[in-house]
């Protein structure tokens, strides 16, 4: 059950209806964490901006493999339901593909690389060896490149923090919980 109340057309803040009407225009609904997130137009926006920047990093099937790992590590699932659906739909991943991000794992060598040291950042809170950083960079990652995914890692955990806490009602189909995968 959710511990925010959501904006409805009526009541969302001037400053966020033009992005929360670019999202719904976008994706053809509007969904429920957003119309949450967008009672503070200075969060909901700055999260957009940097999701827009951020999703021009890496590849669509590497950034929503980081999205799933981060998400799972985080024990988010609203953010899970979310990333394991646009996977599917928009990065054209298998189901096993998914599982295996939730994992913090990919099938591809170079996308494992990122996934294992994204799950690495969140799980040791950004202290990562020496011995990580050579790994990923052994797989074709330029710093630019772990930066992104150090970002990446940043703004999934800023809305899986943001769902974890004000709980909004789910929208999208609903996954396996953690401990079954």
């Amino acid at each position: 059950m959710s511990r925010t109340i959501a904006v409805t057309p009526e009541t969302v803040p001037a400053a966020s209806q033009p992005t929360l009407g670019a999202f719904t225009k976008n994706i053809g609904f509007t969904p429920n964490m957003m119309t949450a997130f967008a009672q503070s137009p200075i969060a909901f926006n700055a999260w957009a901006t940097l999701l827009g920047g951020l999703s021009k990093a890496l590849d669509v099937k590497t950034r929503d493999s980081i999205g799933l790992a981060v998400s799972e590590v985080n024990g988010c699932d609203y953010c899970l339901t979310v990333h394991s659906f646009t996977a599917e739909h928009m990065a054209k991943l298998p189901a096993d593909e998914i599982i295996l991000a939730r994992k913090g794992h990919a099938s591809d060598p170079k996308r494992d690389a990122a996934v294992q040291f994204a799950r690495k950042v969140i799980v040791t809170r950004g202290k990562v060896s020496d011995a990580d950083l050579k790994a990923v960079r052994d797989l074709g990652y330029t710093d630019a490149n772990i930066m992104e995914i150090v970002a990446l890692v940043a703004m999934y955990s800023l809305t899986n923090f943001f769902n974890n806490v004000f709980d909004p009602e789910q929208d999208f189909p609903a996954v396996t919980p953690a401990g079954a995968i």
